[in-house]
């Protein structure tokens, strides 16, 4: 979120809360509906004549989610699934929002894409959750190699060109994003969306974890009565609102009405009393 000039800038998190063990993230899975099936009638023949328009639809949704992705606004494609994520501002409400607005943005021009096409729609579940502070092997190895590179061409081991040629040769192995990790608003954001029309979450609906509301649905916010759910193998759940509309609340201060920071966040949904204490101390 861009701040206005002259208009309060989001405070700095105390040194207590950017020490606590986890972050407090939101995360979105989108998929779409019917995909599997539009491949299953071509056999799973990616040259078959029936192919064509599944193969349209996935190039279009991945279009879409590109369009809409930004630094802030990190996502990863799985084929016809796409996964956006962000770690919560641990004093201003206003990232909160910011990741809403972007979300229900994406969902919209998904949304519109679709029915255009007369396709079957995408489904998005906005959840939130902790996450652990994820592993960074892949990345520690790259800059490990490139660390190298740079050291045997200071010591005149190599020239500039071949230093050049290596880094741009430099491939991993092994990857991973560290804030899909441990991640349980990834966690619940799939399972929700796994769970369908059998929870009461079917359809192509923009589905938003009400914890990240203070007080209940903001009137800024359009949507139908929230659906309890939670999966009883794992023992998580939430609560969803199908949010229809939002109707930009117009503050540009850091405390958006009616949405909670990540502390407020991690205090709601906090799964003992340990971390409830420790959320508290960071305050």
């Amino acid at each position: 979120m861009a701040w206005p000039k002259g208009s309060a800038q989001p405070p700095i998190a105390s040194g207590r809360a950017r020490n606590l063990p986890f972050q407090v993230a939101a995360v979105c899975w989108v998929d779409l509906l019917g995909y599997g099936g539009m491949i299953g009638a071509a056999d799973f023949n990616p040259i078959a004549p029936q192919a064509k328009t599944a193969i349209t639809r996935l190039r279009a949704f991945h279009r879409i989610v590109a369009e809409h992705s930004g630094r802030t606004f990190r996502t990863l494609v799985l084929n016809d699934g796409a996964v956006v994520y962000r770690d919560l501002s641990l004093r201003s409400s206003g990232v909160t929002y910011d990741f809403l607005a972007r979300s229900f943005a994406l969902f919209k021009a998904l949304e519109a894409s679709e029915k255009r096409n007369g396709w079957y729609g995408a489904r998005m579940v906005l959840a939130t959750g902790f996450r652990a502070k994820g592993s960074s092997r892949a990345i520690d190895a790259a800059a490990g190699q490139l660390e190298s590179i740079l050291s045997r061409m200071k010591a005149g081991q190599i020239a500039p060109e071949e230093a050049i040629r290596e880094a741009a040769s430099i491939e991993r192995y092994f990857d991973v994003l560290p804030q899909l990790q441990a991640n349980f608003a990834f966690t619940k954001a799939y399972l929700a969306d796994a769970a369908g029309s059998g929870a009461g979450l079917g359809g192509p609906r923009f589905f938003v974890d009400t914890a990240i509301f203070e007080n209940g649905i903001p009137t800024w916010v359009r949507a139908d009565a929230p659906v309890a759910f939670k999966d009883q193998r794992l023992g998580l759940g939430g609560e969803f609102a199908p949010v229809s509309e939002l109707t930009p609340p117009g503050h540009t201060t850091p405390a958006v009405p009616g949405m909670r920071d990540a502390l407020q966040i991690a205090d709601a949904i906090a799964p003992s009393a340990n971390v409830r204490a420790l959320i508290r101390a960071a305050r």
